[in-house]
C-alpha cells in the first residue's frame, strides 16, 4: 500500500505519525550541513528508535490482529492488520532510504581520510593486528550455535545481532551456524593508522575474516555468514503471585521480555534463500511476521557510539553549559530560592544545580525530610548518591521510584535496592498507574517551623540525559504549590483518597478538565471580540479528546501555535476545522523534550510547565504534574525562548496533512532555535 492509500480521518493514526517522526531524524542524517560523524550518529538514532517502535507500538497493533479485532476505533480509523501493512510498508521504504544515506556518508567520510573497510579489503598488517585481536578480545566473548535438526534453535536474544553462517560440505550437505554479535565488545574497531588515513573495520566483518579460525574443526568448501536480527514484544507481563514483591516482579517480568513473542525479523537480503528458509522454519516465522529485508548490518543504533577519532571538525561544538545568573554553585541554593524564584533551562544551563540542591540537603542539619519522583536514571546517578547520602545522615528519605520506566526497568531495579539497603523509604507509584512526574520537596527547620523548599521539572532527574535533552526545572520556595506536591505524595499513600489542588494541574484526575477550562476561557475571549490565543509545546499529541478541543477553539477563532516534536495526531491547516492551528517540528542537535502550556496573551497569560504531553496515557494513566509559573520574570524567559523555537526556520518542519516533514522556509532572517536560545542566555549573563 503506497502512501496515498492511507486512508483520511480527522486525525493522523498515531503508529504512522511516529513514523514520519523518525524520517525526521532520518533527516538530519541525509543533511550535508550536520558534521558527519553526527551523521552517523543520527543514523544509530533512527535505527534505536526504529526497535522500540516494533518492540512497544507494533507489537501492540499485532496483538490486536491476533485478537481478531480490527480496533478501528482505537487506530484512527485504520484497521489493525491494514495497518500492519502500511508500517512495514513504510518502513522498508525508509531503511532503504537509509542504506542510501549511509553508503553517502560512508563517501564523505573517505574524502576526510577515514575508512570503513570490510572484510576483503584487509591487507597484510591489518590481518595481522585483527588475527590478535581476535585471539585476544573477540574469540573468548564468543557464543557460536552449531544448528541441526536434532537441535532445538534457543531463543535468539531480543535485538541482538547474529551471523546466519552456511557451510557447503565436500558431499554438497549444508551446515547451518549462528554467532552471536558480542554485545560486550565495541561495534566499531579502531585499525592502526597508515599514512595519516583512520581505518575501522566493524566487529561483523571483523568476524567474517575470521570465520576460518572459528569453525576450524569443519572441512567446508565454502562458508558464507550472513546478518539477521530478532526484534520481541517489549510488554511487560506480570505474575500475580502475592508472595512475590514488586521488585522481583519487575525484575521477573524484564528477563520474561527476552523470550517475548517475535514482532520483527530483518534480515540480509543477499542471504542465500536456503539458509533464510531453513532459519524462518527453526524459528517458527511465516510469512504474517513482519519480515524486513535489509542491508548487509543490522543494530545500526550503535552508530550513536561510533568513535570521534580524535576528529571534533566532524563532531557539533560541544557548548559550555552556562551559570544561571544569581545562583551560585558556591553559597547556598537554599537561600538564594528563599528569596526568589530560579529557572534551569538545560541544556543550556548546568543541571548541577540540581545535584548541589540535593548534596546540601543531604548536609544540612536543618533539613528534615526530602520527597523526590525518579522515572529516568543515568547509569552513574550523582542524585541517587545524593539521596542515600542523605538516608545516612538520618534524614527521612522518600523515593517514589518507577521501576516500569520502558527499557529502564533493570537499572531502577538496581537503584532501588541500593537505596532500600540504605533506610531510603521506597515508594513504587500507584496501582495502574505510573508515576512520570518531575518533582522533589524539602522540609527545612527555620525558626521552630517547617518551610518547604523544592524543584519541579518537565525532565527527568539524570546527568546523561541533561546534557542533550531541553527542559525546564524551576527552583522554589513558593509554599502554596510545595504544600500540594506534598499532597501528591500523600497520594502515593493513600491512593483511595482524592486531593483537591488550587495551584498544580495533576493527572489522572484533573489535567483533562483543567486544560478544557483554559481553552474555553480563550474561546471566551474571542467571543467578548478579543484575541484568543494558546502556544504549546510537547513531545507528543494523541489524544482524540484533547485535539477535538483544539478543534473546537480553532473554529471559534483562537490562533494555536503548536512545537510537537515527535507525534502529531492531529491535522492543523484544515478549513472549517483546524485552519487557525498551525504545528511545527523541531528535530536538531538536542532532543526537544520540554513541555509547555501558554494560555492568552503576554500581558495576561497562564503559563504551565509540565511533564505531561497530550496523550490518553499522561492525562489518564499516569501521575503527571503542570506547574504554574508566577514569577514575571521567568514568565518572560519561557515566552521569549518559545517565540525562539517558534521562529525557527533552519530546523523546523511544518507537519500537515501532507506527511512530508517539509523544512519551514520564510524570507526572514534565518533563526536555528537552538543555537540562538544558547545565544539568548549568554546576552542575559552579560546583561
Amino acid at each position: 500500500m503506497t502512501k496515498t492509500e492511507i486512508p483520511k480521518n480527522n486525525y493522523v493514526n498515531r503508529e504512522i505519525s511516529w513514523l514520519q517522526f523518525n524520517a525526521r531524524v532520518l533527516q538530519e542524517a541525509a543533511d550535508e550541513t550536520v558534521p558527519l560523524i553526527e551523521r552517523l550518529r543520527f543514523l544509530g538514532i533512527f535505527s534505536n528508535n526504529l526497535d522500540e517502535f516494533f518492540k512497544v507500538r507494533y507489537a501492540t497493533v499485532k496483538r490486536i490482529v491476533e485478537a481478531g479485532k480490527d480496533g478501528k476505533n482505537q487506530l484512527g480509523g485504520i484497521k489493525a492488520k491494514e495497518l500492519l501493512e502500511i508500517i512495514t510498508q513504510i518502513v522498508i521504504k525508509q531503511q532503504s532510504e537509509s542504506l542510501a544515506i549511509l553508503e553517502t556518508i560512508h563517501k564523505r567520510l573517505e574524502d576526510q581520510d577515514i575508512y570503513i573497510i570490510n572484510e576483503k579489503q584487509i591487507d597484510d598488517a591489518q590481518h595481522d593486528f585483527i588475527r590478535n585481536y581476535f585471539i585476544r578480545t573477540v574469540s573468548p566473548a564468543l557464543v557460536t550455535i552449531i544448528l541441526n535438526d536434532a537441535v532445538v534453535l534457543p531463543n535468539l536474544k531480543d535485538s541482538g545481532a547474529y551471523l546466519a553462517v552456511r557451510m557447503l560440505m565436500p558431499e554438497d550437505n549444508k551446515q547451518f551456524a549462528l554467532i552471536e554479535i558480542p554485545k560486550s565488545i565495541d561495534r566499531f574497531v579502531e585499525l592502526p593508522k597508515q599514512n595519516g588515513k583512520s581505518f575501522i573495520i566493524m566487529i561483523d566483518d571483523l568476524l567474517r575474516h575470521c570465520l576460518s579460525d572459528i569453525f576450524n574443526i569443519f572441512d567446508y568448501k565454502s562458508i558464507s555468514a550472513h546478518m539477521i536480527k530478532i526484534t520481541r514484544d517489549g510488554e511487560l507481563d506480570f505474575e500475580s503471585d502475592l508472595s512475590k514483591s514488586f521488585i522481583d516482579k519487575i525484575s521477573d517480568s524484564v528477563k520474561h521480555r527476552e523470550v517475548g513473542e517475535p514482532v520483527r525479523f530483518v534480515y540480509d537480503k543477499t542471504i542465500h534463500k536456503e539458509t533464510l528458509e531453513y532459519l524462518m522454519s527453526k524459528m517458527g516465522i511465516d510469512d504474517t511476521d513482519s519480515i524486513i529485508p535489509g542491508g548487509r548490518y543490522h543494530n545500526r543504533r550503535d552508530y550513536m557510539g561510533f568513535p570521534s577519532l580524535g576528529r571534533t571538525d566532524l563532531l557539533y561544538d560541544k557548548i559550555e553549559a552556562l551559570p544561571i545568573k544569581g545562583l551560585s554553585l558556591q553559597d547556598s541554593i537554599f537561600k538564594a530560592i528563599a528569596k526568589k524564584d530560579y529557572l534551569l533551562h538545560a541544556p543550556y544551563q548546568t543541571f548541577s544545580y540540581v545535584v548541589k540542591f540535593l548534596r546540601e540537603a543531604a548536609l544540612d542539619p536543618k533539613v528534615k525530610t526530602i520527597k523526590i519522583t525518579i522515572y529516568r536514571l543515568a547509569e552513574i546517578s550523582h542524585i541517587a548518591s545524593s539521596l542515600i547520602n542523605a538516608a545516612i545522615n538520618g534524614k527521612s528519605v522518600t523515593v517514589s521510584i518507577e521501576l516500569r520506566a520502558r527499557f529502564d526497568e533493570q537499572a531502577n531495579i538496581d537503584y532501588a535496592e541500593q537505596m532500600e539497603d540504605q533506610g531510603v523509604n521506597l515508594v513504587f507509584g500507584v496501582a495502574g498507574l505510573k508515576v512520570h512526574s518531575k518533582m522533589c520537596v524539602i522540609e527545612r527547620e527555620e525558626d521552630k517551623k517547617l518551610k518547604r523548599y523544592g524543584f519541579i521539572s518537565t525532565g527527568n532527574f539524570n546527568e546523561s540525559t541533561a546534557k542533550i535533552y531541553t527542559d525546564y526545572t524551576l527552583f522554589t520556595s513558593n509554599q502554596k504549590i510545595l504544600k500540594e506536591i506534598n499532597k501528591i505524595f500523600s497520594f502515593f499513600e493513600t491512593n483511595y483518597k482524592i486531593y483537591t489542588y488550587k495551584h498544580l494541574i495533576v493527572s489522572p484526575h484533573y489535567t483533562q478538565i483543567a486544560v478544557f477550562k483554559l481553552i474555553d476561557k480563550e474561546i471566551e475571549r474571542v467571543n467578548n471580540g478579543e484575541e484568543g490565543l494558546i502556544r504549546l509545546k510537547m513531545n507528543s499529541i494523541s489524544s482524540y479528546t484533547m485535539i477535538d478541543k483544539l478543534y473546537e477553539a480553532s473554529r471559534a477563532g483562537v490562533k494555536v501555535q503548536m512545537i510537537v516534536r515527535g507525534i502529531c495526531c492531529l491535522i492543523p491547516g484544515v478549513k472549517g476545522m483546524s485552519e487557525n492551528i498551525e504545528v511545527i517540528s523541531v528535530v536538531d542537535k538536542f532532543l526537544e523534550h520540554s513541555r509547555i502550556y501558554i494560555f492568552g496573551n503576554n500581558g495576561d497569560s497562564k503559563l504551565y510547565i509540565s511533564s505531561a504531553d497530550w496523550m490518553t496515557r499522561n492525562i489518564f494513566n499516569r501521575v503527571e504534574v503542570s506547574c504554574p509559573i508566577y514569577d514575571e520574570a521567568i514568565k518572560k524567559e519561557i515566552i521569549d525562548t518559545f517565540n525562539i523555537s517558534w521562529s525557527d526556520n533552519v530546523k523546523a518542519r511544518v507537519l500537515n496533512d501532507s506527511q512530508e516533514n517539509e523544512y519551514r522556509s520564510n524570507n526572514l532572517e534565518k533563526v536555528r532555535s537552538q543555537f540562538a536560545v544558547y545565544d539568548y542566555y549568554l546576552k542575559k549573563l552579560e546583561n
